[in-house]
This record gives structure tokens, C-alpha cells and sequence, in this order.
């Protein structure tokens, strides 16, 4: 499953990277194009991480307990990188105010991999 949505991740990262650096740079502000960079630089981090912890899981079963911290990165993604993607594209920039949300599931996704893998002492 998770090799399945880091793969798409890392396909939809790649696509809007491209449309960003394509289709995006005359049409918005520097900043803006900021912004979608930046949303594009983290949505491949971790999609690539969903990918890695999907080998795993696959590879080893006992890394079933990785499931919940790999859901915490896909929210991460969708609230971090899409609120970005979404102020890029005109969403008013009040929205901005959801983008730590996905910052804080990414964070929290990370210390609870690094706290299960240390439970499980891998």
C-alpha cells in the first residue's frame, strides 16, 4: 500500500514540479512560485519516505506497526504541500494558516517512526 502511494506521491511531486517550473513562472509572483517550490521540495521528501517505509513493511512484516506514522507523513503532504499549492494558485492567504498543520503531522510522523522503531529495536 504505502509503496503504491509514495510511487504516486513521487509521480504527482514530480508533475506539479514541472508544471510549477513550467507553467507557473510567468503566471505568479515570486513568492508565490516560493511557496509551490517549497511545497513541491517537501512532498517529495516524503513521499519518498512513504516509498521506504512501504519496503520496508513489505520486506518485514514486523514493521506492520509503520503504518500509523506513514498515514501522519500523507496527511502532512496533503494539508503541508497542498495548502501551498492551493495559496499559489489564489486560495486567499488566510489559508496559509492551515499549512503548520501539515508541518506538525509531518513531525509527529517522524517522532512516532523514530519512537516505534526504538520500541521495536530496530
Amino acid at each position: 500500500m504505502f509503496i503504491t502511494l509514495g510511487a504516486f506521491n513521487m509521480a504527482l511531486a514530480v508533475m506539479l514540479g514541472a508544471f510549477g517550473a513550467h507553467g507557473l513562472k510567468a503566471k505568479v509572483t515570486p513568492e508565490q512560485l516560493a511557496w509551490w517550490h517549497t511545497g513541491c521540495e517537501y512532498h517529495v521528501y516524503h513521499a519518498l519516505a512513504l516509498f521506504g517505509i512501504g519496503v520496508l513493511m513489505a520486506s518485514q512484516p514486523q514493521w506492520s506497526w509503520a503504518k500509523n506514522p506513514a498515514w501522519c507523513l500523507q496527511v502532512g503532504i496533503v494539508i503541508f504541500s497542498g495548502s501551498l499549492y492551493a495559496m499559489t494558485l489564489g486560495a486567499p492567504r488566510w489559508f496559509g494558516a492551515i499549512t503548520p498543520i501539515g508541518g506538525m503531522a509531518f513531525i509527529i510522523g517522524w517522532l512516532w517512526l523514530a519512537y516505534a522503531s526504538w520500541q521495536q529495536g530496530h
